[in-house]
């Protein structure tokens, strides 16, 4: 009973000391209202480090996954999920080649594809997403808060490999004004 006791504890002390996930750097996220739409624009500028080049080089398929949330503020609440949109980016490289086989999929869904040998390409497209659509302006109610909440996470898995543990969690708060 005694031995449970102190385990539990020791469990206990370990997880109050344990540090909190960073982020390898910041997550640039840019709501905007465009055509009666809310799209969405994300940046991870310190995803594409060293490890994660030497990854790619080496020949490993490497995945960005964003999960993409707008949520409206409820005060004195939970704030409501309004859309969501779950969008993925591939490199798959070849080392005799030398070439990027680039792909994205939009809610499970290939959006585009596209072969490259440039290595700034590669990085953008794994690192940014430009004006993705999350819902028409006409199903929200004008005159409120939202916000757009952006997990993103890479694999291959594993801490060293781009500096993240789990997740990198960005959010921009915008009000919709018709």
């Amino acid at each position: 009973m005694t031995r449970r006791t102190l385990a539990l504890a020791a469990l206990l002390a370990l997880t109050a000391s344990a540090s909190p996930v960073r982020a390898a750097g910041p997550v640039r996220v840019v709501p905007l209202t465009s055509n009666d739409t809310v799209v969405v624009s994300i940046e991870l500028p310190d995803a594409y480090d060293t490890d994660l080049r030497q990854a790619i080089a080496s020949g490993l398929r490497t995945t960005f996954t964003y999960d993409i949330e707008l949520r409206m503020v409820v005060p004195t609440w939970v704030d409501r999920t309004v859309a969501t949109a779950t969008v993925s980016t591939s490199d798959q490289y070849d080392n005799l080649t030398r070439r990027h086989s680039l792909q994205r999929m939009v809610d499970g869904r290939v959006q585009d594809s596209i072969v490259t040998e440039e290595d700034a390409v590669a990085r953008q497209w794994l690192t940014m997403l430009s004006r993705v659509p999350l819902i028409d302006t006409a199903r929200l109610d004008p005159n409120r808060d939202y916000y757009v909440r952006i997990s993103a996470r890479a694999r291959p898995h594993g801490g060293s490999l781009i500096g993240w543990a789990n997740a990198v969690v960005g959010q921009a708060k915008f009000t919709l004004i018709p």
